[in-house]
């Protein structure tokens, strides 16, 4: 069974849990009686490969009946949740997938930034920035040559290859920002152009884990943000107007 920081109280009845780093640790509480096995990945610091981890996963489902792996954002978006179910599913085990919702959405939009919007964007793309080859996506040039918003996971270490794919393509004044540990207590974020953003990255220190994104829909991270935090500011109210989706 899959998990996510949305559906945390999900996971009270397991029996053993394996989770992620990135994942809000307050819902480890939800399982006091479980067994917290800690299987995140950080560049070159891996507590256990892959292969260990979904060995992982059916050796203690088979000694306690029941497993939950926790995992932030959407264990299907670049979280190999396929892969693991996989192996489950080929080992003789039922699962069940509680959805999440990806970071490549969500953080974005929690610092403003609309992936797509009338009139300037029609599209998006979500690319890694780091393939199983170690080596940065070839998509990467072919969203350079579209008007898409492009976000890039897991690519902060080829942050100077992005900047030059896409100043080779005439991009050099497009929006960029970048996100560091989006959603949580310790985000961070610059914001530049392709041709100021490795000076912005570098004044900031910002690092892996990170989220970037390119495109003019990024110009509305200021705005927006000036909205969030006047709602923020306000006195609480008893009563709200319920305005339905358009």
């Amino acid at each position: 069974m899959y998990g996510d920081e949305v559906e945390g109280v999900r996971i009270g009845g397991a029996m053993d849990e394996g989770y992620d780093a990135l994942i809000n640790r307050v819902l480890l509480e939800y399982a006091p009686q479980a067994k917290h096995i800690f299987v995140g990945k950080r560049k070159d610091k891996h507590r256990f490969s892959q292969d260990e981890i979904n060995e992982l996963i059916v050796k203690y489902a088979a000694e306690k009946g029941h497993v939950v792996r926790l995992k932030g954002g959407d264990p299907f978006i670049f979280g190999r949740g396929s892969e693991e179910i996989n192996y489950a599913r080929k080992h003789g085990l039922e699962t069940e997938v509680v959805s999440g919702i990806t970071s490549s959405i969500a953080v974005p939009a929690n610092v403003g930034i609309p992936l797509t919007q009338r009139g300037t964007s029609e599209s998006f793309w979500v690319i890694t920035g780091t393939t199983s080859q170690k080596t940065l996506s070839n998509d990467v040039q072919l969203a350079a040559q579209s008007t898409a918003t492009v976000v890039i996971l897991m690519g902060m270490g080829k942050l100077k290859e992005i900047v030059e794919i896409f100043s080779a393509f005439g991009k050099q004044d497009v929006p960029v920002g970048i996100i560091q540990n989006g959603t949580t207590i310790n985000e961070n974020s610059g914001f530049g152009t392709i041709k100021t953003i490795e000076k912005i990255v570098s004044e900031k220190n910002l690092g892996a884990p990170a989220i970037i994104v390119i495109g003019e829909v990024v110009k509305e991270a200021n705005a927006l943000q000036t909205v969030f935090q006047n709602v923020k500011s306000l006195p609480k109210q008893k009563e709200f107007v319920n305005i339905g989706a358009a």
